[in-house]
């Protein structure tokens, strides 16, 4: 099937790595030496999957990212040098995907391509109606991608939206940590299955409210998590 690719990068060389990379696996690339330009490249091409550098002329990766998400669900992959803890998890803040650390092996990144294309190929959830848990206190569109408790619209990354939309079709099954994990990220990224833990955390602030004991996502100890329905 046709798949179309934007870069963006101000770095020649890496066009060119990446370009070769993806172009004997037939995909069409398109590039972008900017983040402005790289938005209107997104917007005028609406592509498949984008390729992300931070430090860039103009606005960075950071705001290029956040301004692609406004407009498109489309699949970011951060390809960025700044590689520490607190840059991925900004990344993934911001809106991406996934990240990959400069310098890459191009298998590995065409690995990550592959990875993110496939799972954003999965059947679209669009036309579903919305879940609600808990006599409607906890509502999930996944439709507008929107969560709300007790009538208030509550504010997520997409990240975070995937995996509390992941853990609640699947309500009353335990799931460990490495299958949530296997099915919310690429198998092969700088982030691991410790994330999980962490999300769930974030999770937990924003939908139930901060009461020290978990009503809808429930730690089953030494496996992974529960996500328990209260219709």
């Amino acid at each position: 099937m046709f798949q179309r690719i934007v870069v963006i990068d101000d770095d020649p060389f890496i066009l060119q790595l990446i370009e070769q990379t993806l172009e004997q696996e037939e995909y069409e690339v398109m590039f972008a030496s900017s983040g402005l330009e790289g938005v209107r490249v997104v917007t005028d091409n609406k592509p498949h999957l984008v390729i992300l550098d931070i430090m860039m002329p103009d606005i960075d990766g950071w705001e290029t990212c956040a301004r692609i998400r406004e407009l498109s669900p489309v699949p970011i992959l951060m390809l960025t040098a700044l590689g520490s803890r607190e840059d991925i998890i900004r990344g993934l803040e911001t809106g991406a995907d996934d990240y990959l650390p400069k310098p890459f092996h191009p298998e590995i990144l065409l690995a990550r391509v592959t990875a993110l294309l496939r799972r954003a190929s999965l059947p679209a959830m669009s036309d579903a109606a919305p879940l609600q848990f808990g006599h409607g206190e906890l509502v999930i569109d996944p439709t507008n991608r929107q969560v709300f408790f007790a009538g208030e619209r509550i504010t997520m990354t997409p990240k975070e939206f995937e995996l509390l939309l992941f853990l609640a079709n699947r309500a009353g099954r335990v799931l460990s940590s490495e299958h949530i994990f296997e099915n919310v990220w690429s198998f092969d990224t700088e982030v691991n299955v410790k994330s999980v833990k962490w999300y769930v955390w974030r999770l937990r602030t924003k939908i139930e409210k901060g009461t020290g004991k978990p009503k809808y996502i429930v730690t089953e100890r030494g496996i992974g998590y529960r996500f328990v329905p209260h219709y």
